[in-house]
């Protein structure tokens, strides 16, 4: 068993400087292009490479040539090196990041919710570990004079008092059918969508605009079923 004065000797750590002056002048190939991005002298970084190799007892660069060649004993360094710079940098831009944690509530139009948000709900964790959210499906406006709601996604014309909003899209309104239904009982006409059940995502205010646009508002209508939201009656045509 070596003496206790050999072990602690061997576990020392060289002066950082030299070993900054060293992957510098690794990773650019010289020590002119090294001092420059240390902002020193040429002398100094030879000096503190020079330092380094005498605490080794080894070269570390190959002189000759106008780039600079890592011997074996550089080589077997330098990945080291420049692993634990990369680690000290990252932990320095963590510490220095402003903390973003706490819970963050959010109430959303179910559909959007649904189909849009839930999917991509991992990347939102990824980014935030440390948020905790709170989602809630709705679409009433009085979540805008919420207290308990921080984000509110409201579908609608956009005419709300007192609060910031922004544009998410704009939509086009437009009827959708099961392929196997439309197969069964094929629409060639307006007229023909008497013969199906037309199912409301609303209180009929969506249809009602489209068949106006259609000029067929007042074309006698079939069955007809009524959904809270834009999700459930998605779900319907698909499945019936």
């Amino acid at each position: 068993m070596p003496p206790l004065r050999s072990l602690f000797l061997s576990s020392r750590l060289p002066p950082l400087n030299p070993l900054r002056a060293f992957e510098a002048t690794a990773r650019r190939g010289s020590v002119s292009a090294a001092a420059r991005e240390l902002n020193v002298t040429h002398g100094a970084v030879s000096h503190q490479i020079r330092a380094l190799e005498l605490s080794f007892n080894a070269p570390l660069f190959e002189r000759g040539g106008k780039r600079l060649r890592l011997t074996p004993q550089g080589a077997l360094l330098l990945p080291a090196v420049t692993h634990a710079f990369a680690e000290i940098a990252a932990a320095t831009a963590a510490m220095t990041r402003p903390a973003t944690s706490g819970e963050l509530t959010v109430t959303c139009v179910p559909a959007l919710l649904s189909f849009w948000m839930i999917p991509r709900l991992h990347l939102f964790t990824e980014q935030f570990p440390d948020v905790q959210l709170r989602l809630i499906a709705s679409n009433d406006e009085a979540n805008l004079d919420s207290p308990d709601v921080d984000v509110c996604l409201l579908y609608g014309d956009g005419n709300w008092q007192d609060c910031w909003s922004r544009l998410w899209s704009r939509l086009e309104l437009f009827p959708v059918v099961s392929p196997t239904l439309l197969n069964m009982r094929p629409l060639r006409s307006i007229r023909d969508i008497r013969d199906h059940v037309m199912l409301h995502g609303d209180d009929g205010r969506e249809w009602n605009t489209w068949l106006a646009a259609a000029d067929a508002i007042d074309f006698q209508r079939g069955r007809q079923h009524f959904m809270s939201d834009a999700r459930l009656s998605t779900e319907a045509a698909l499945h019936n």
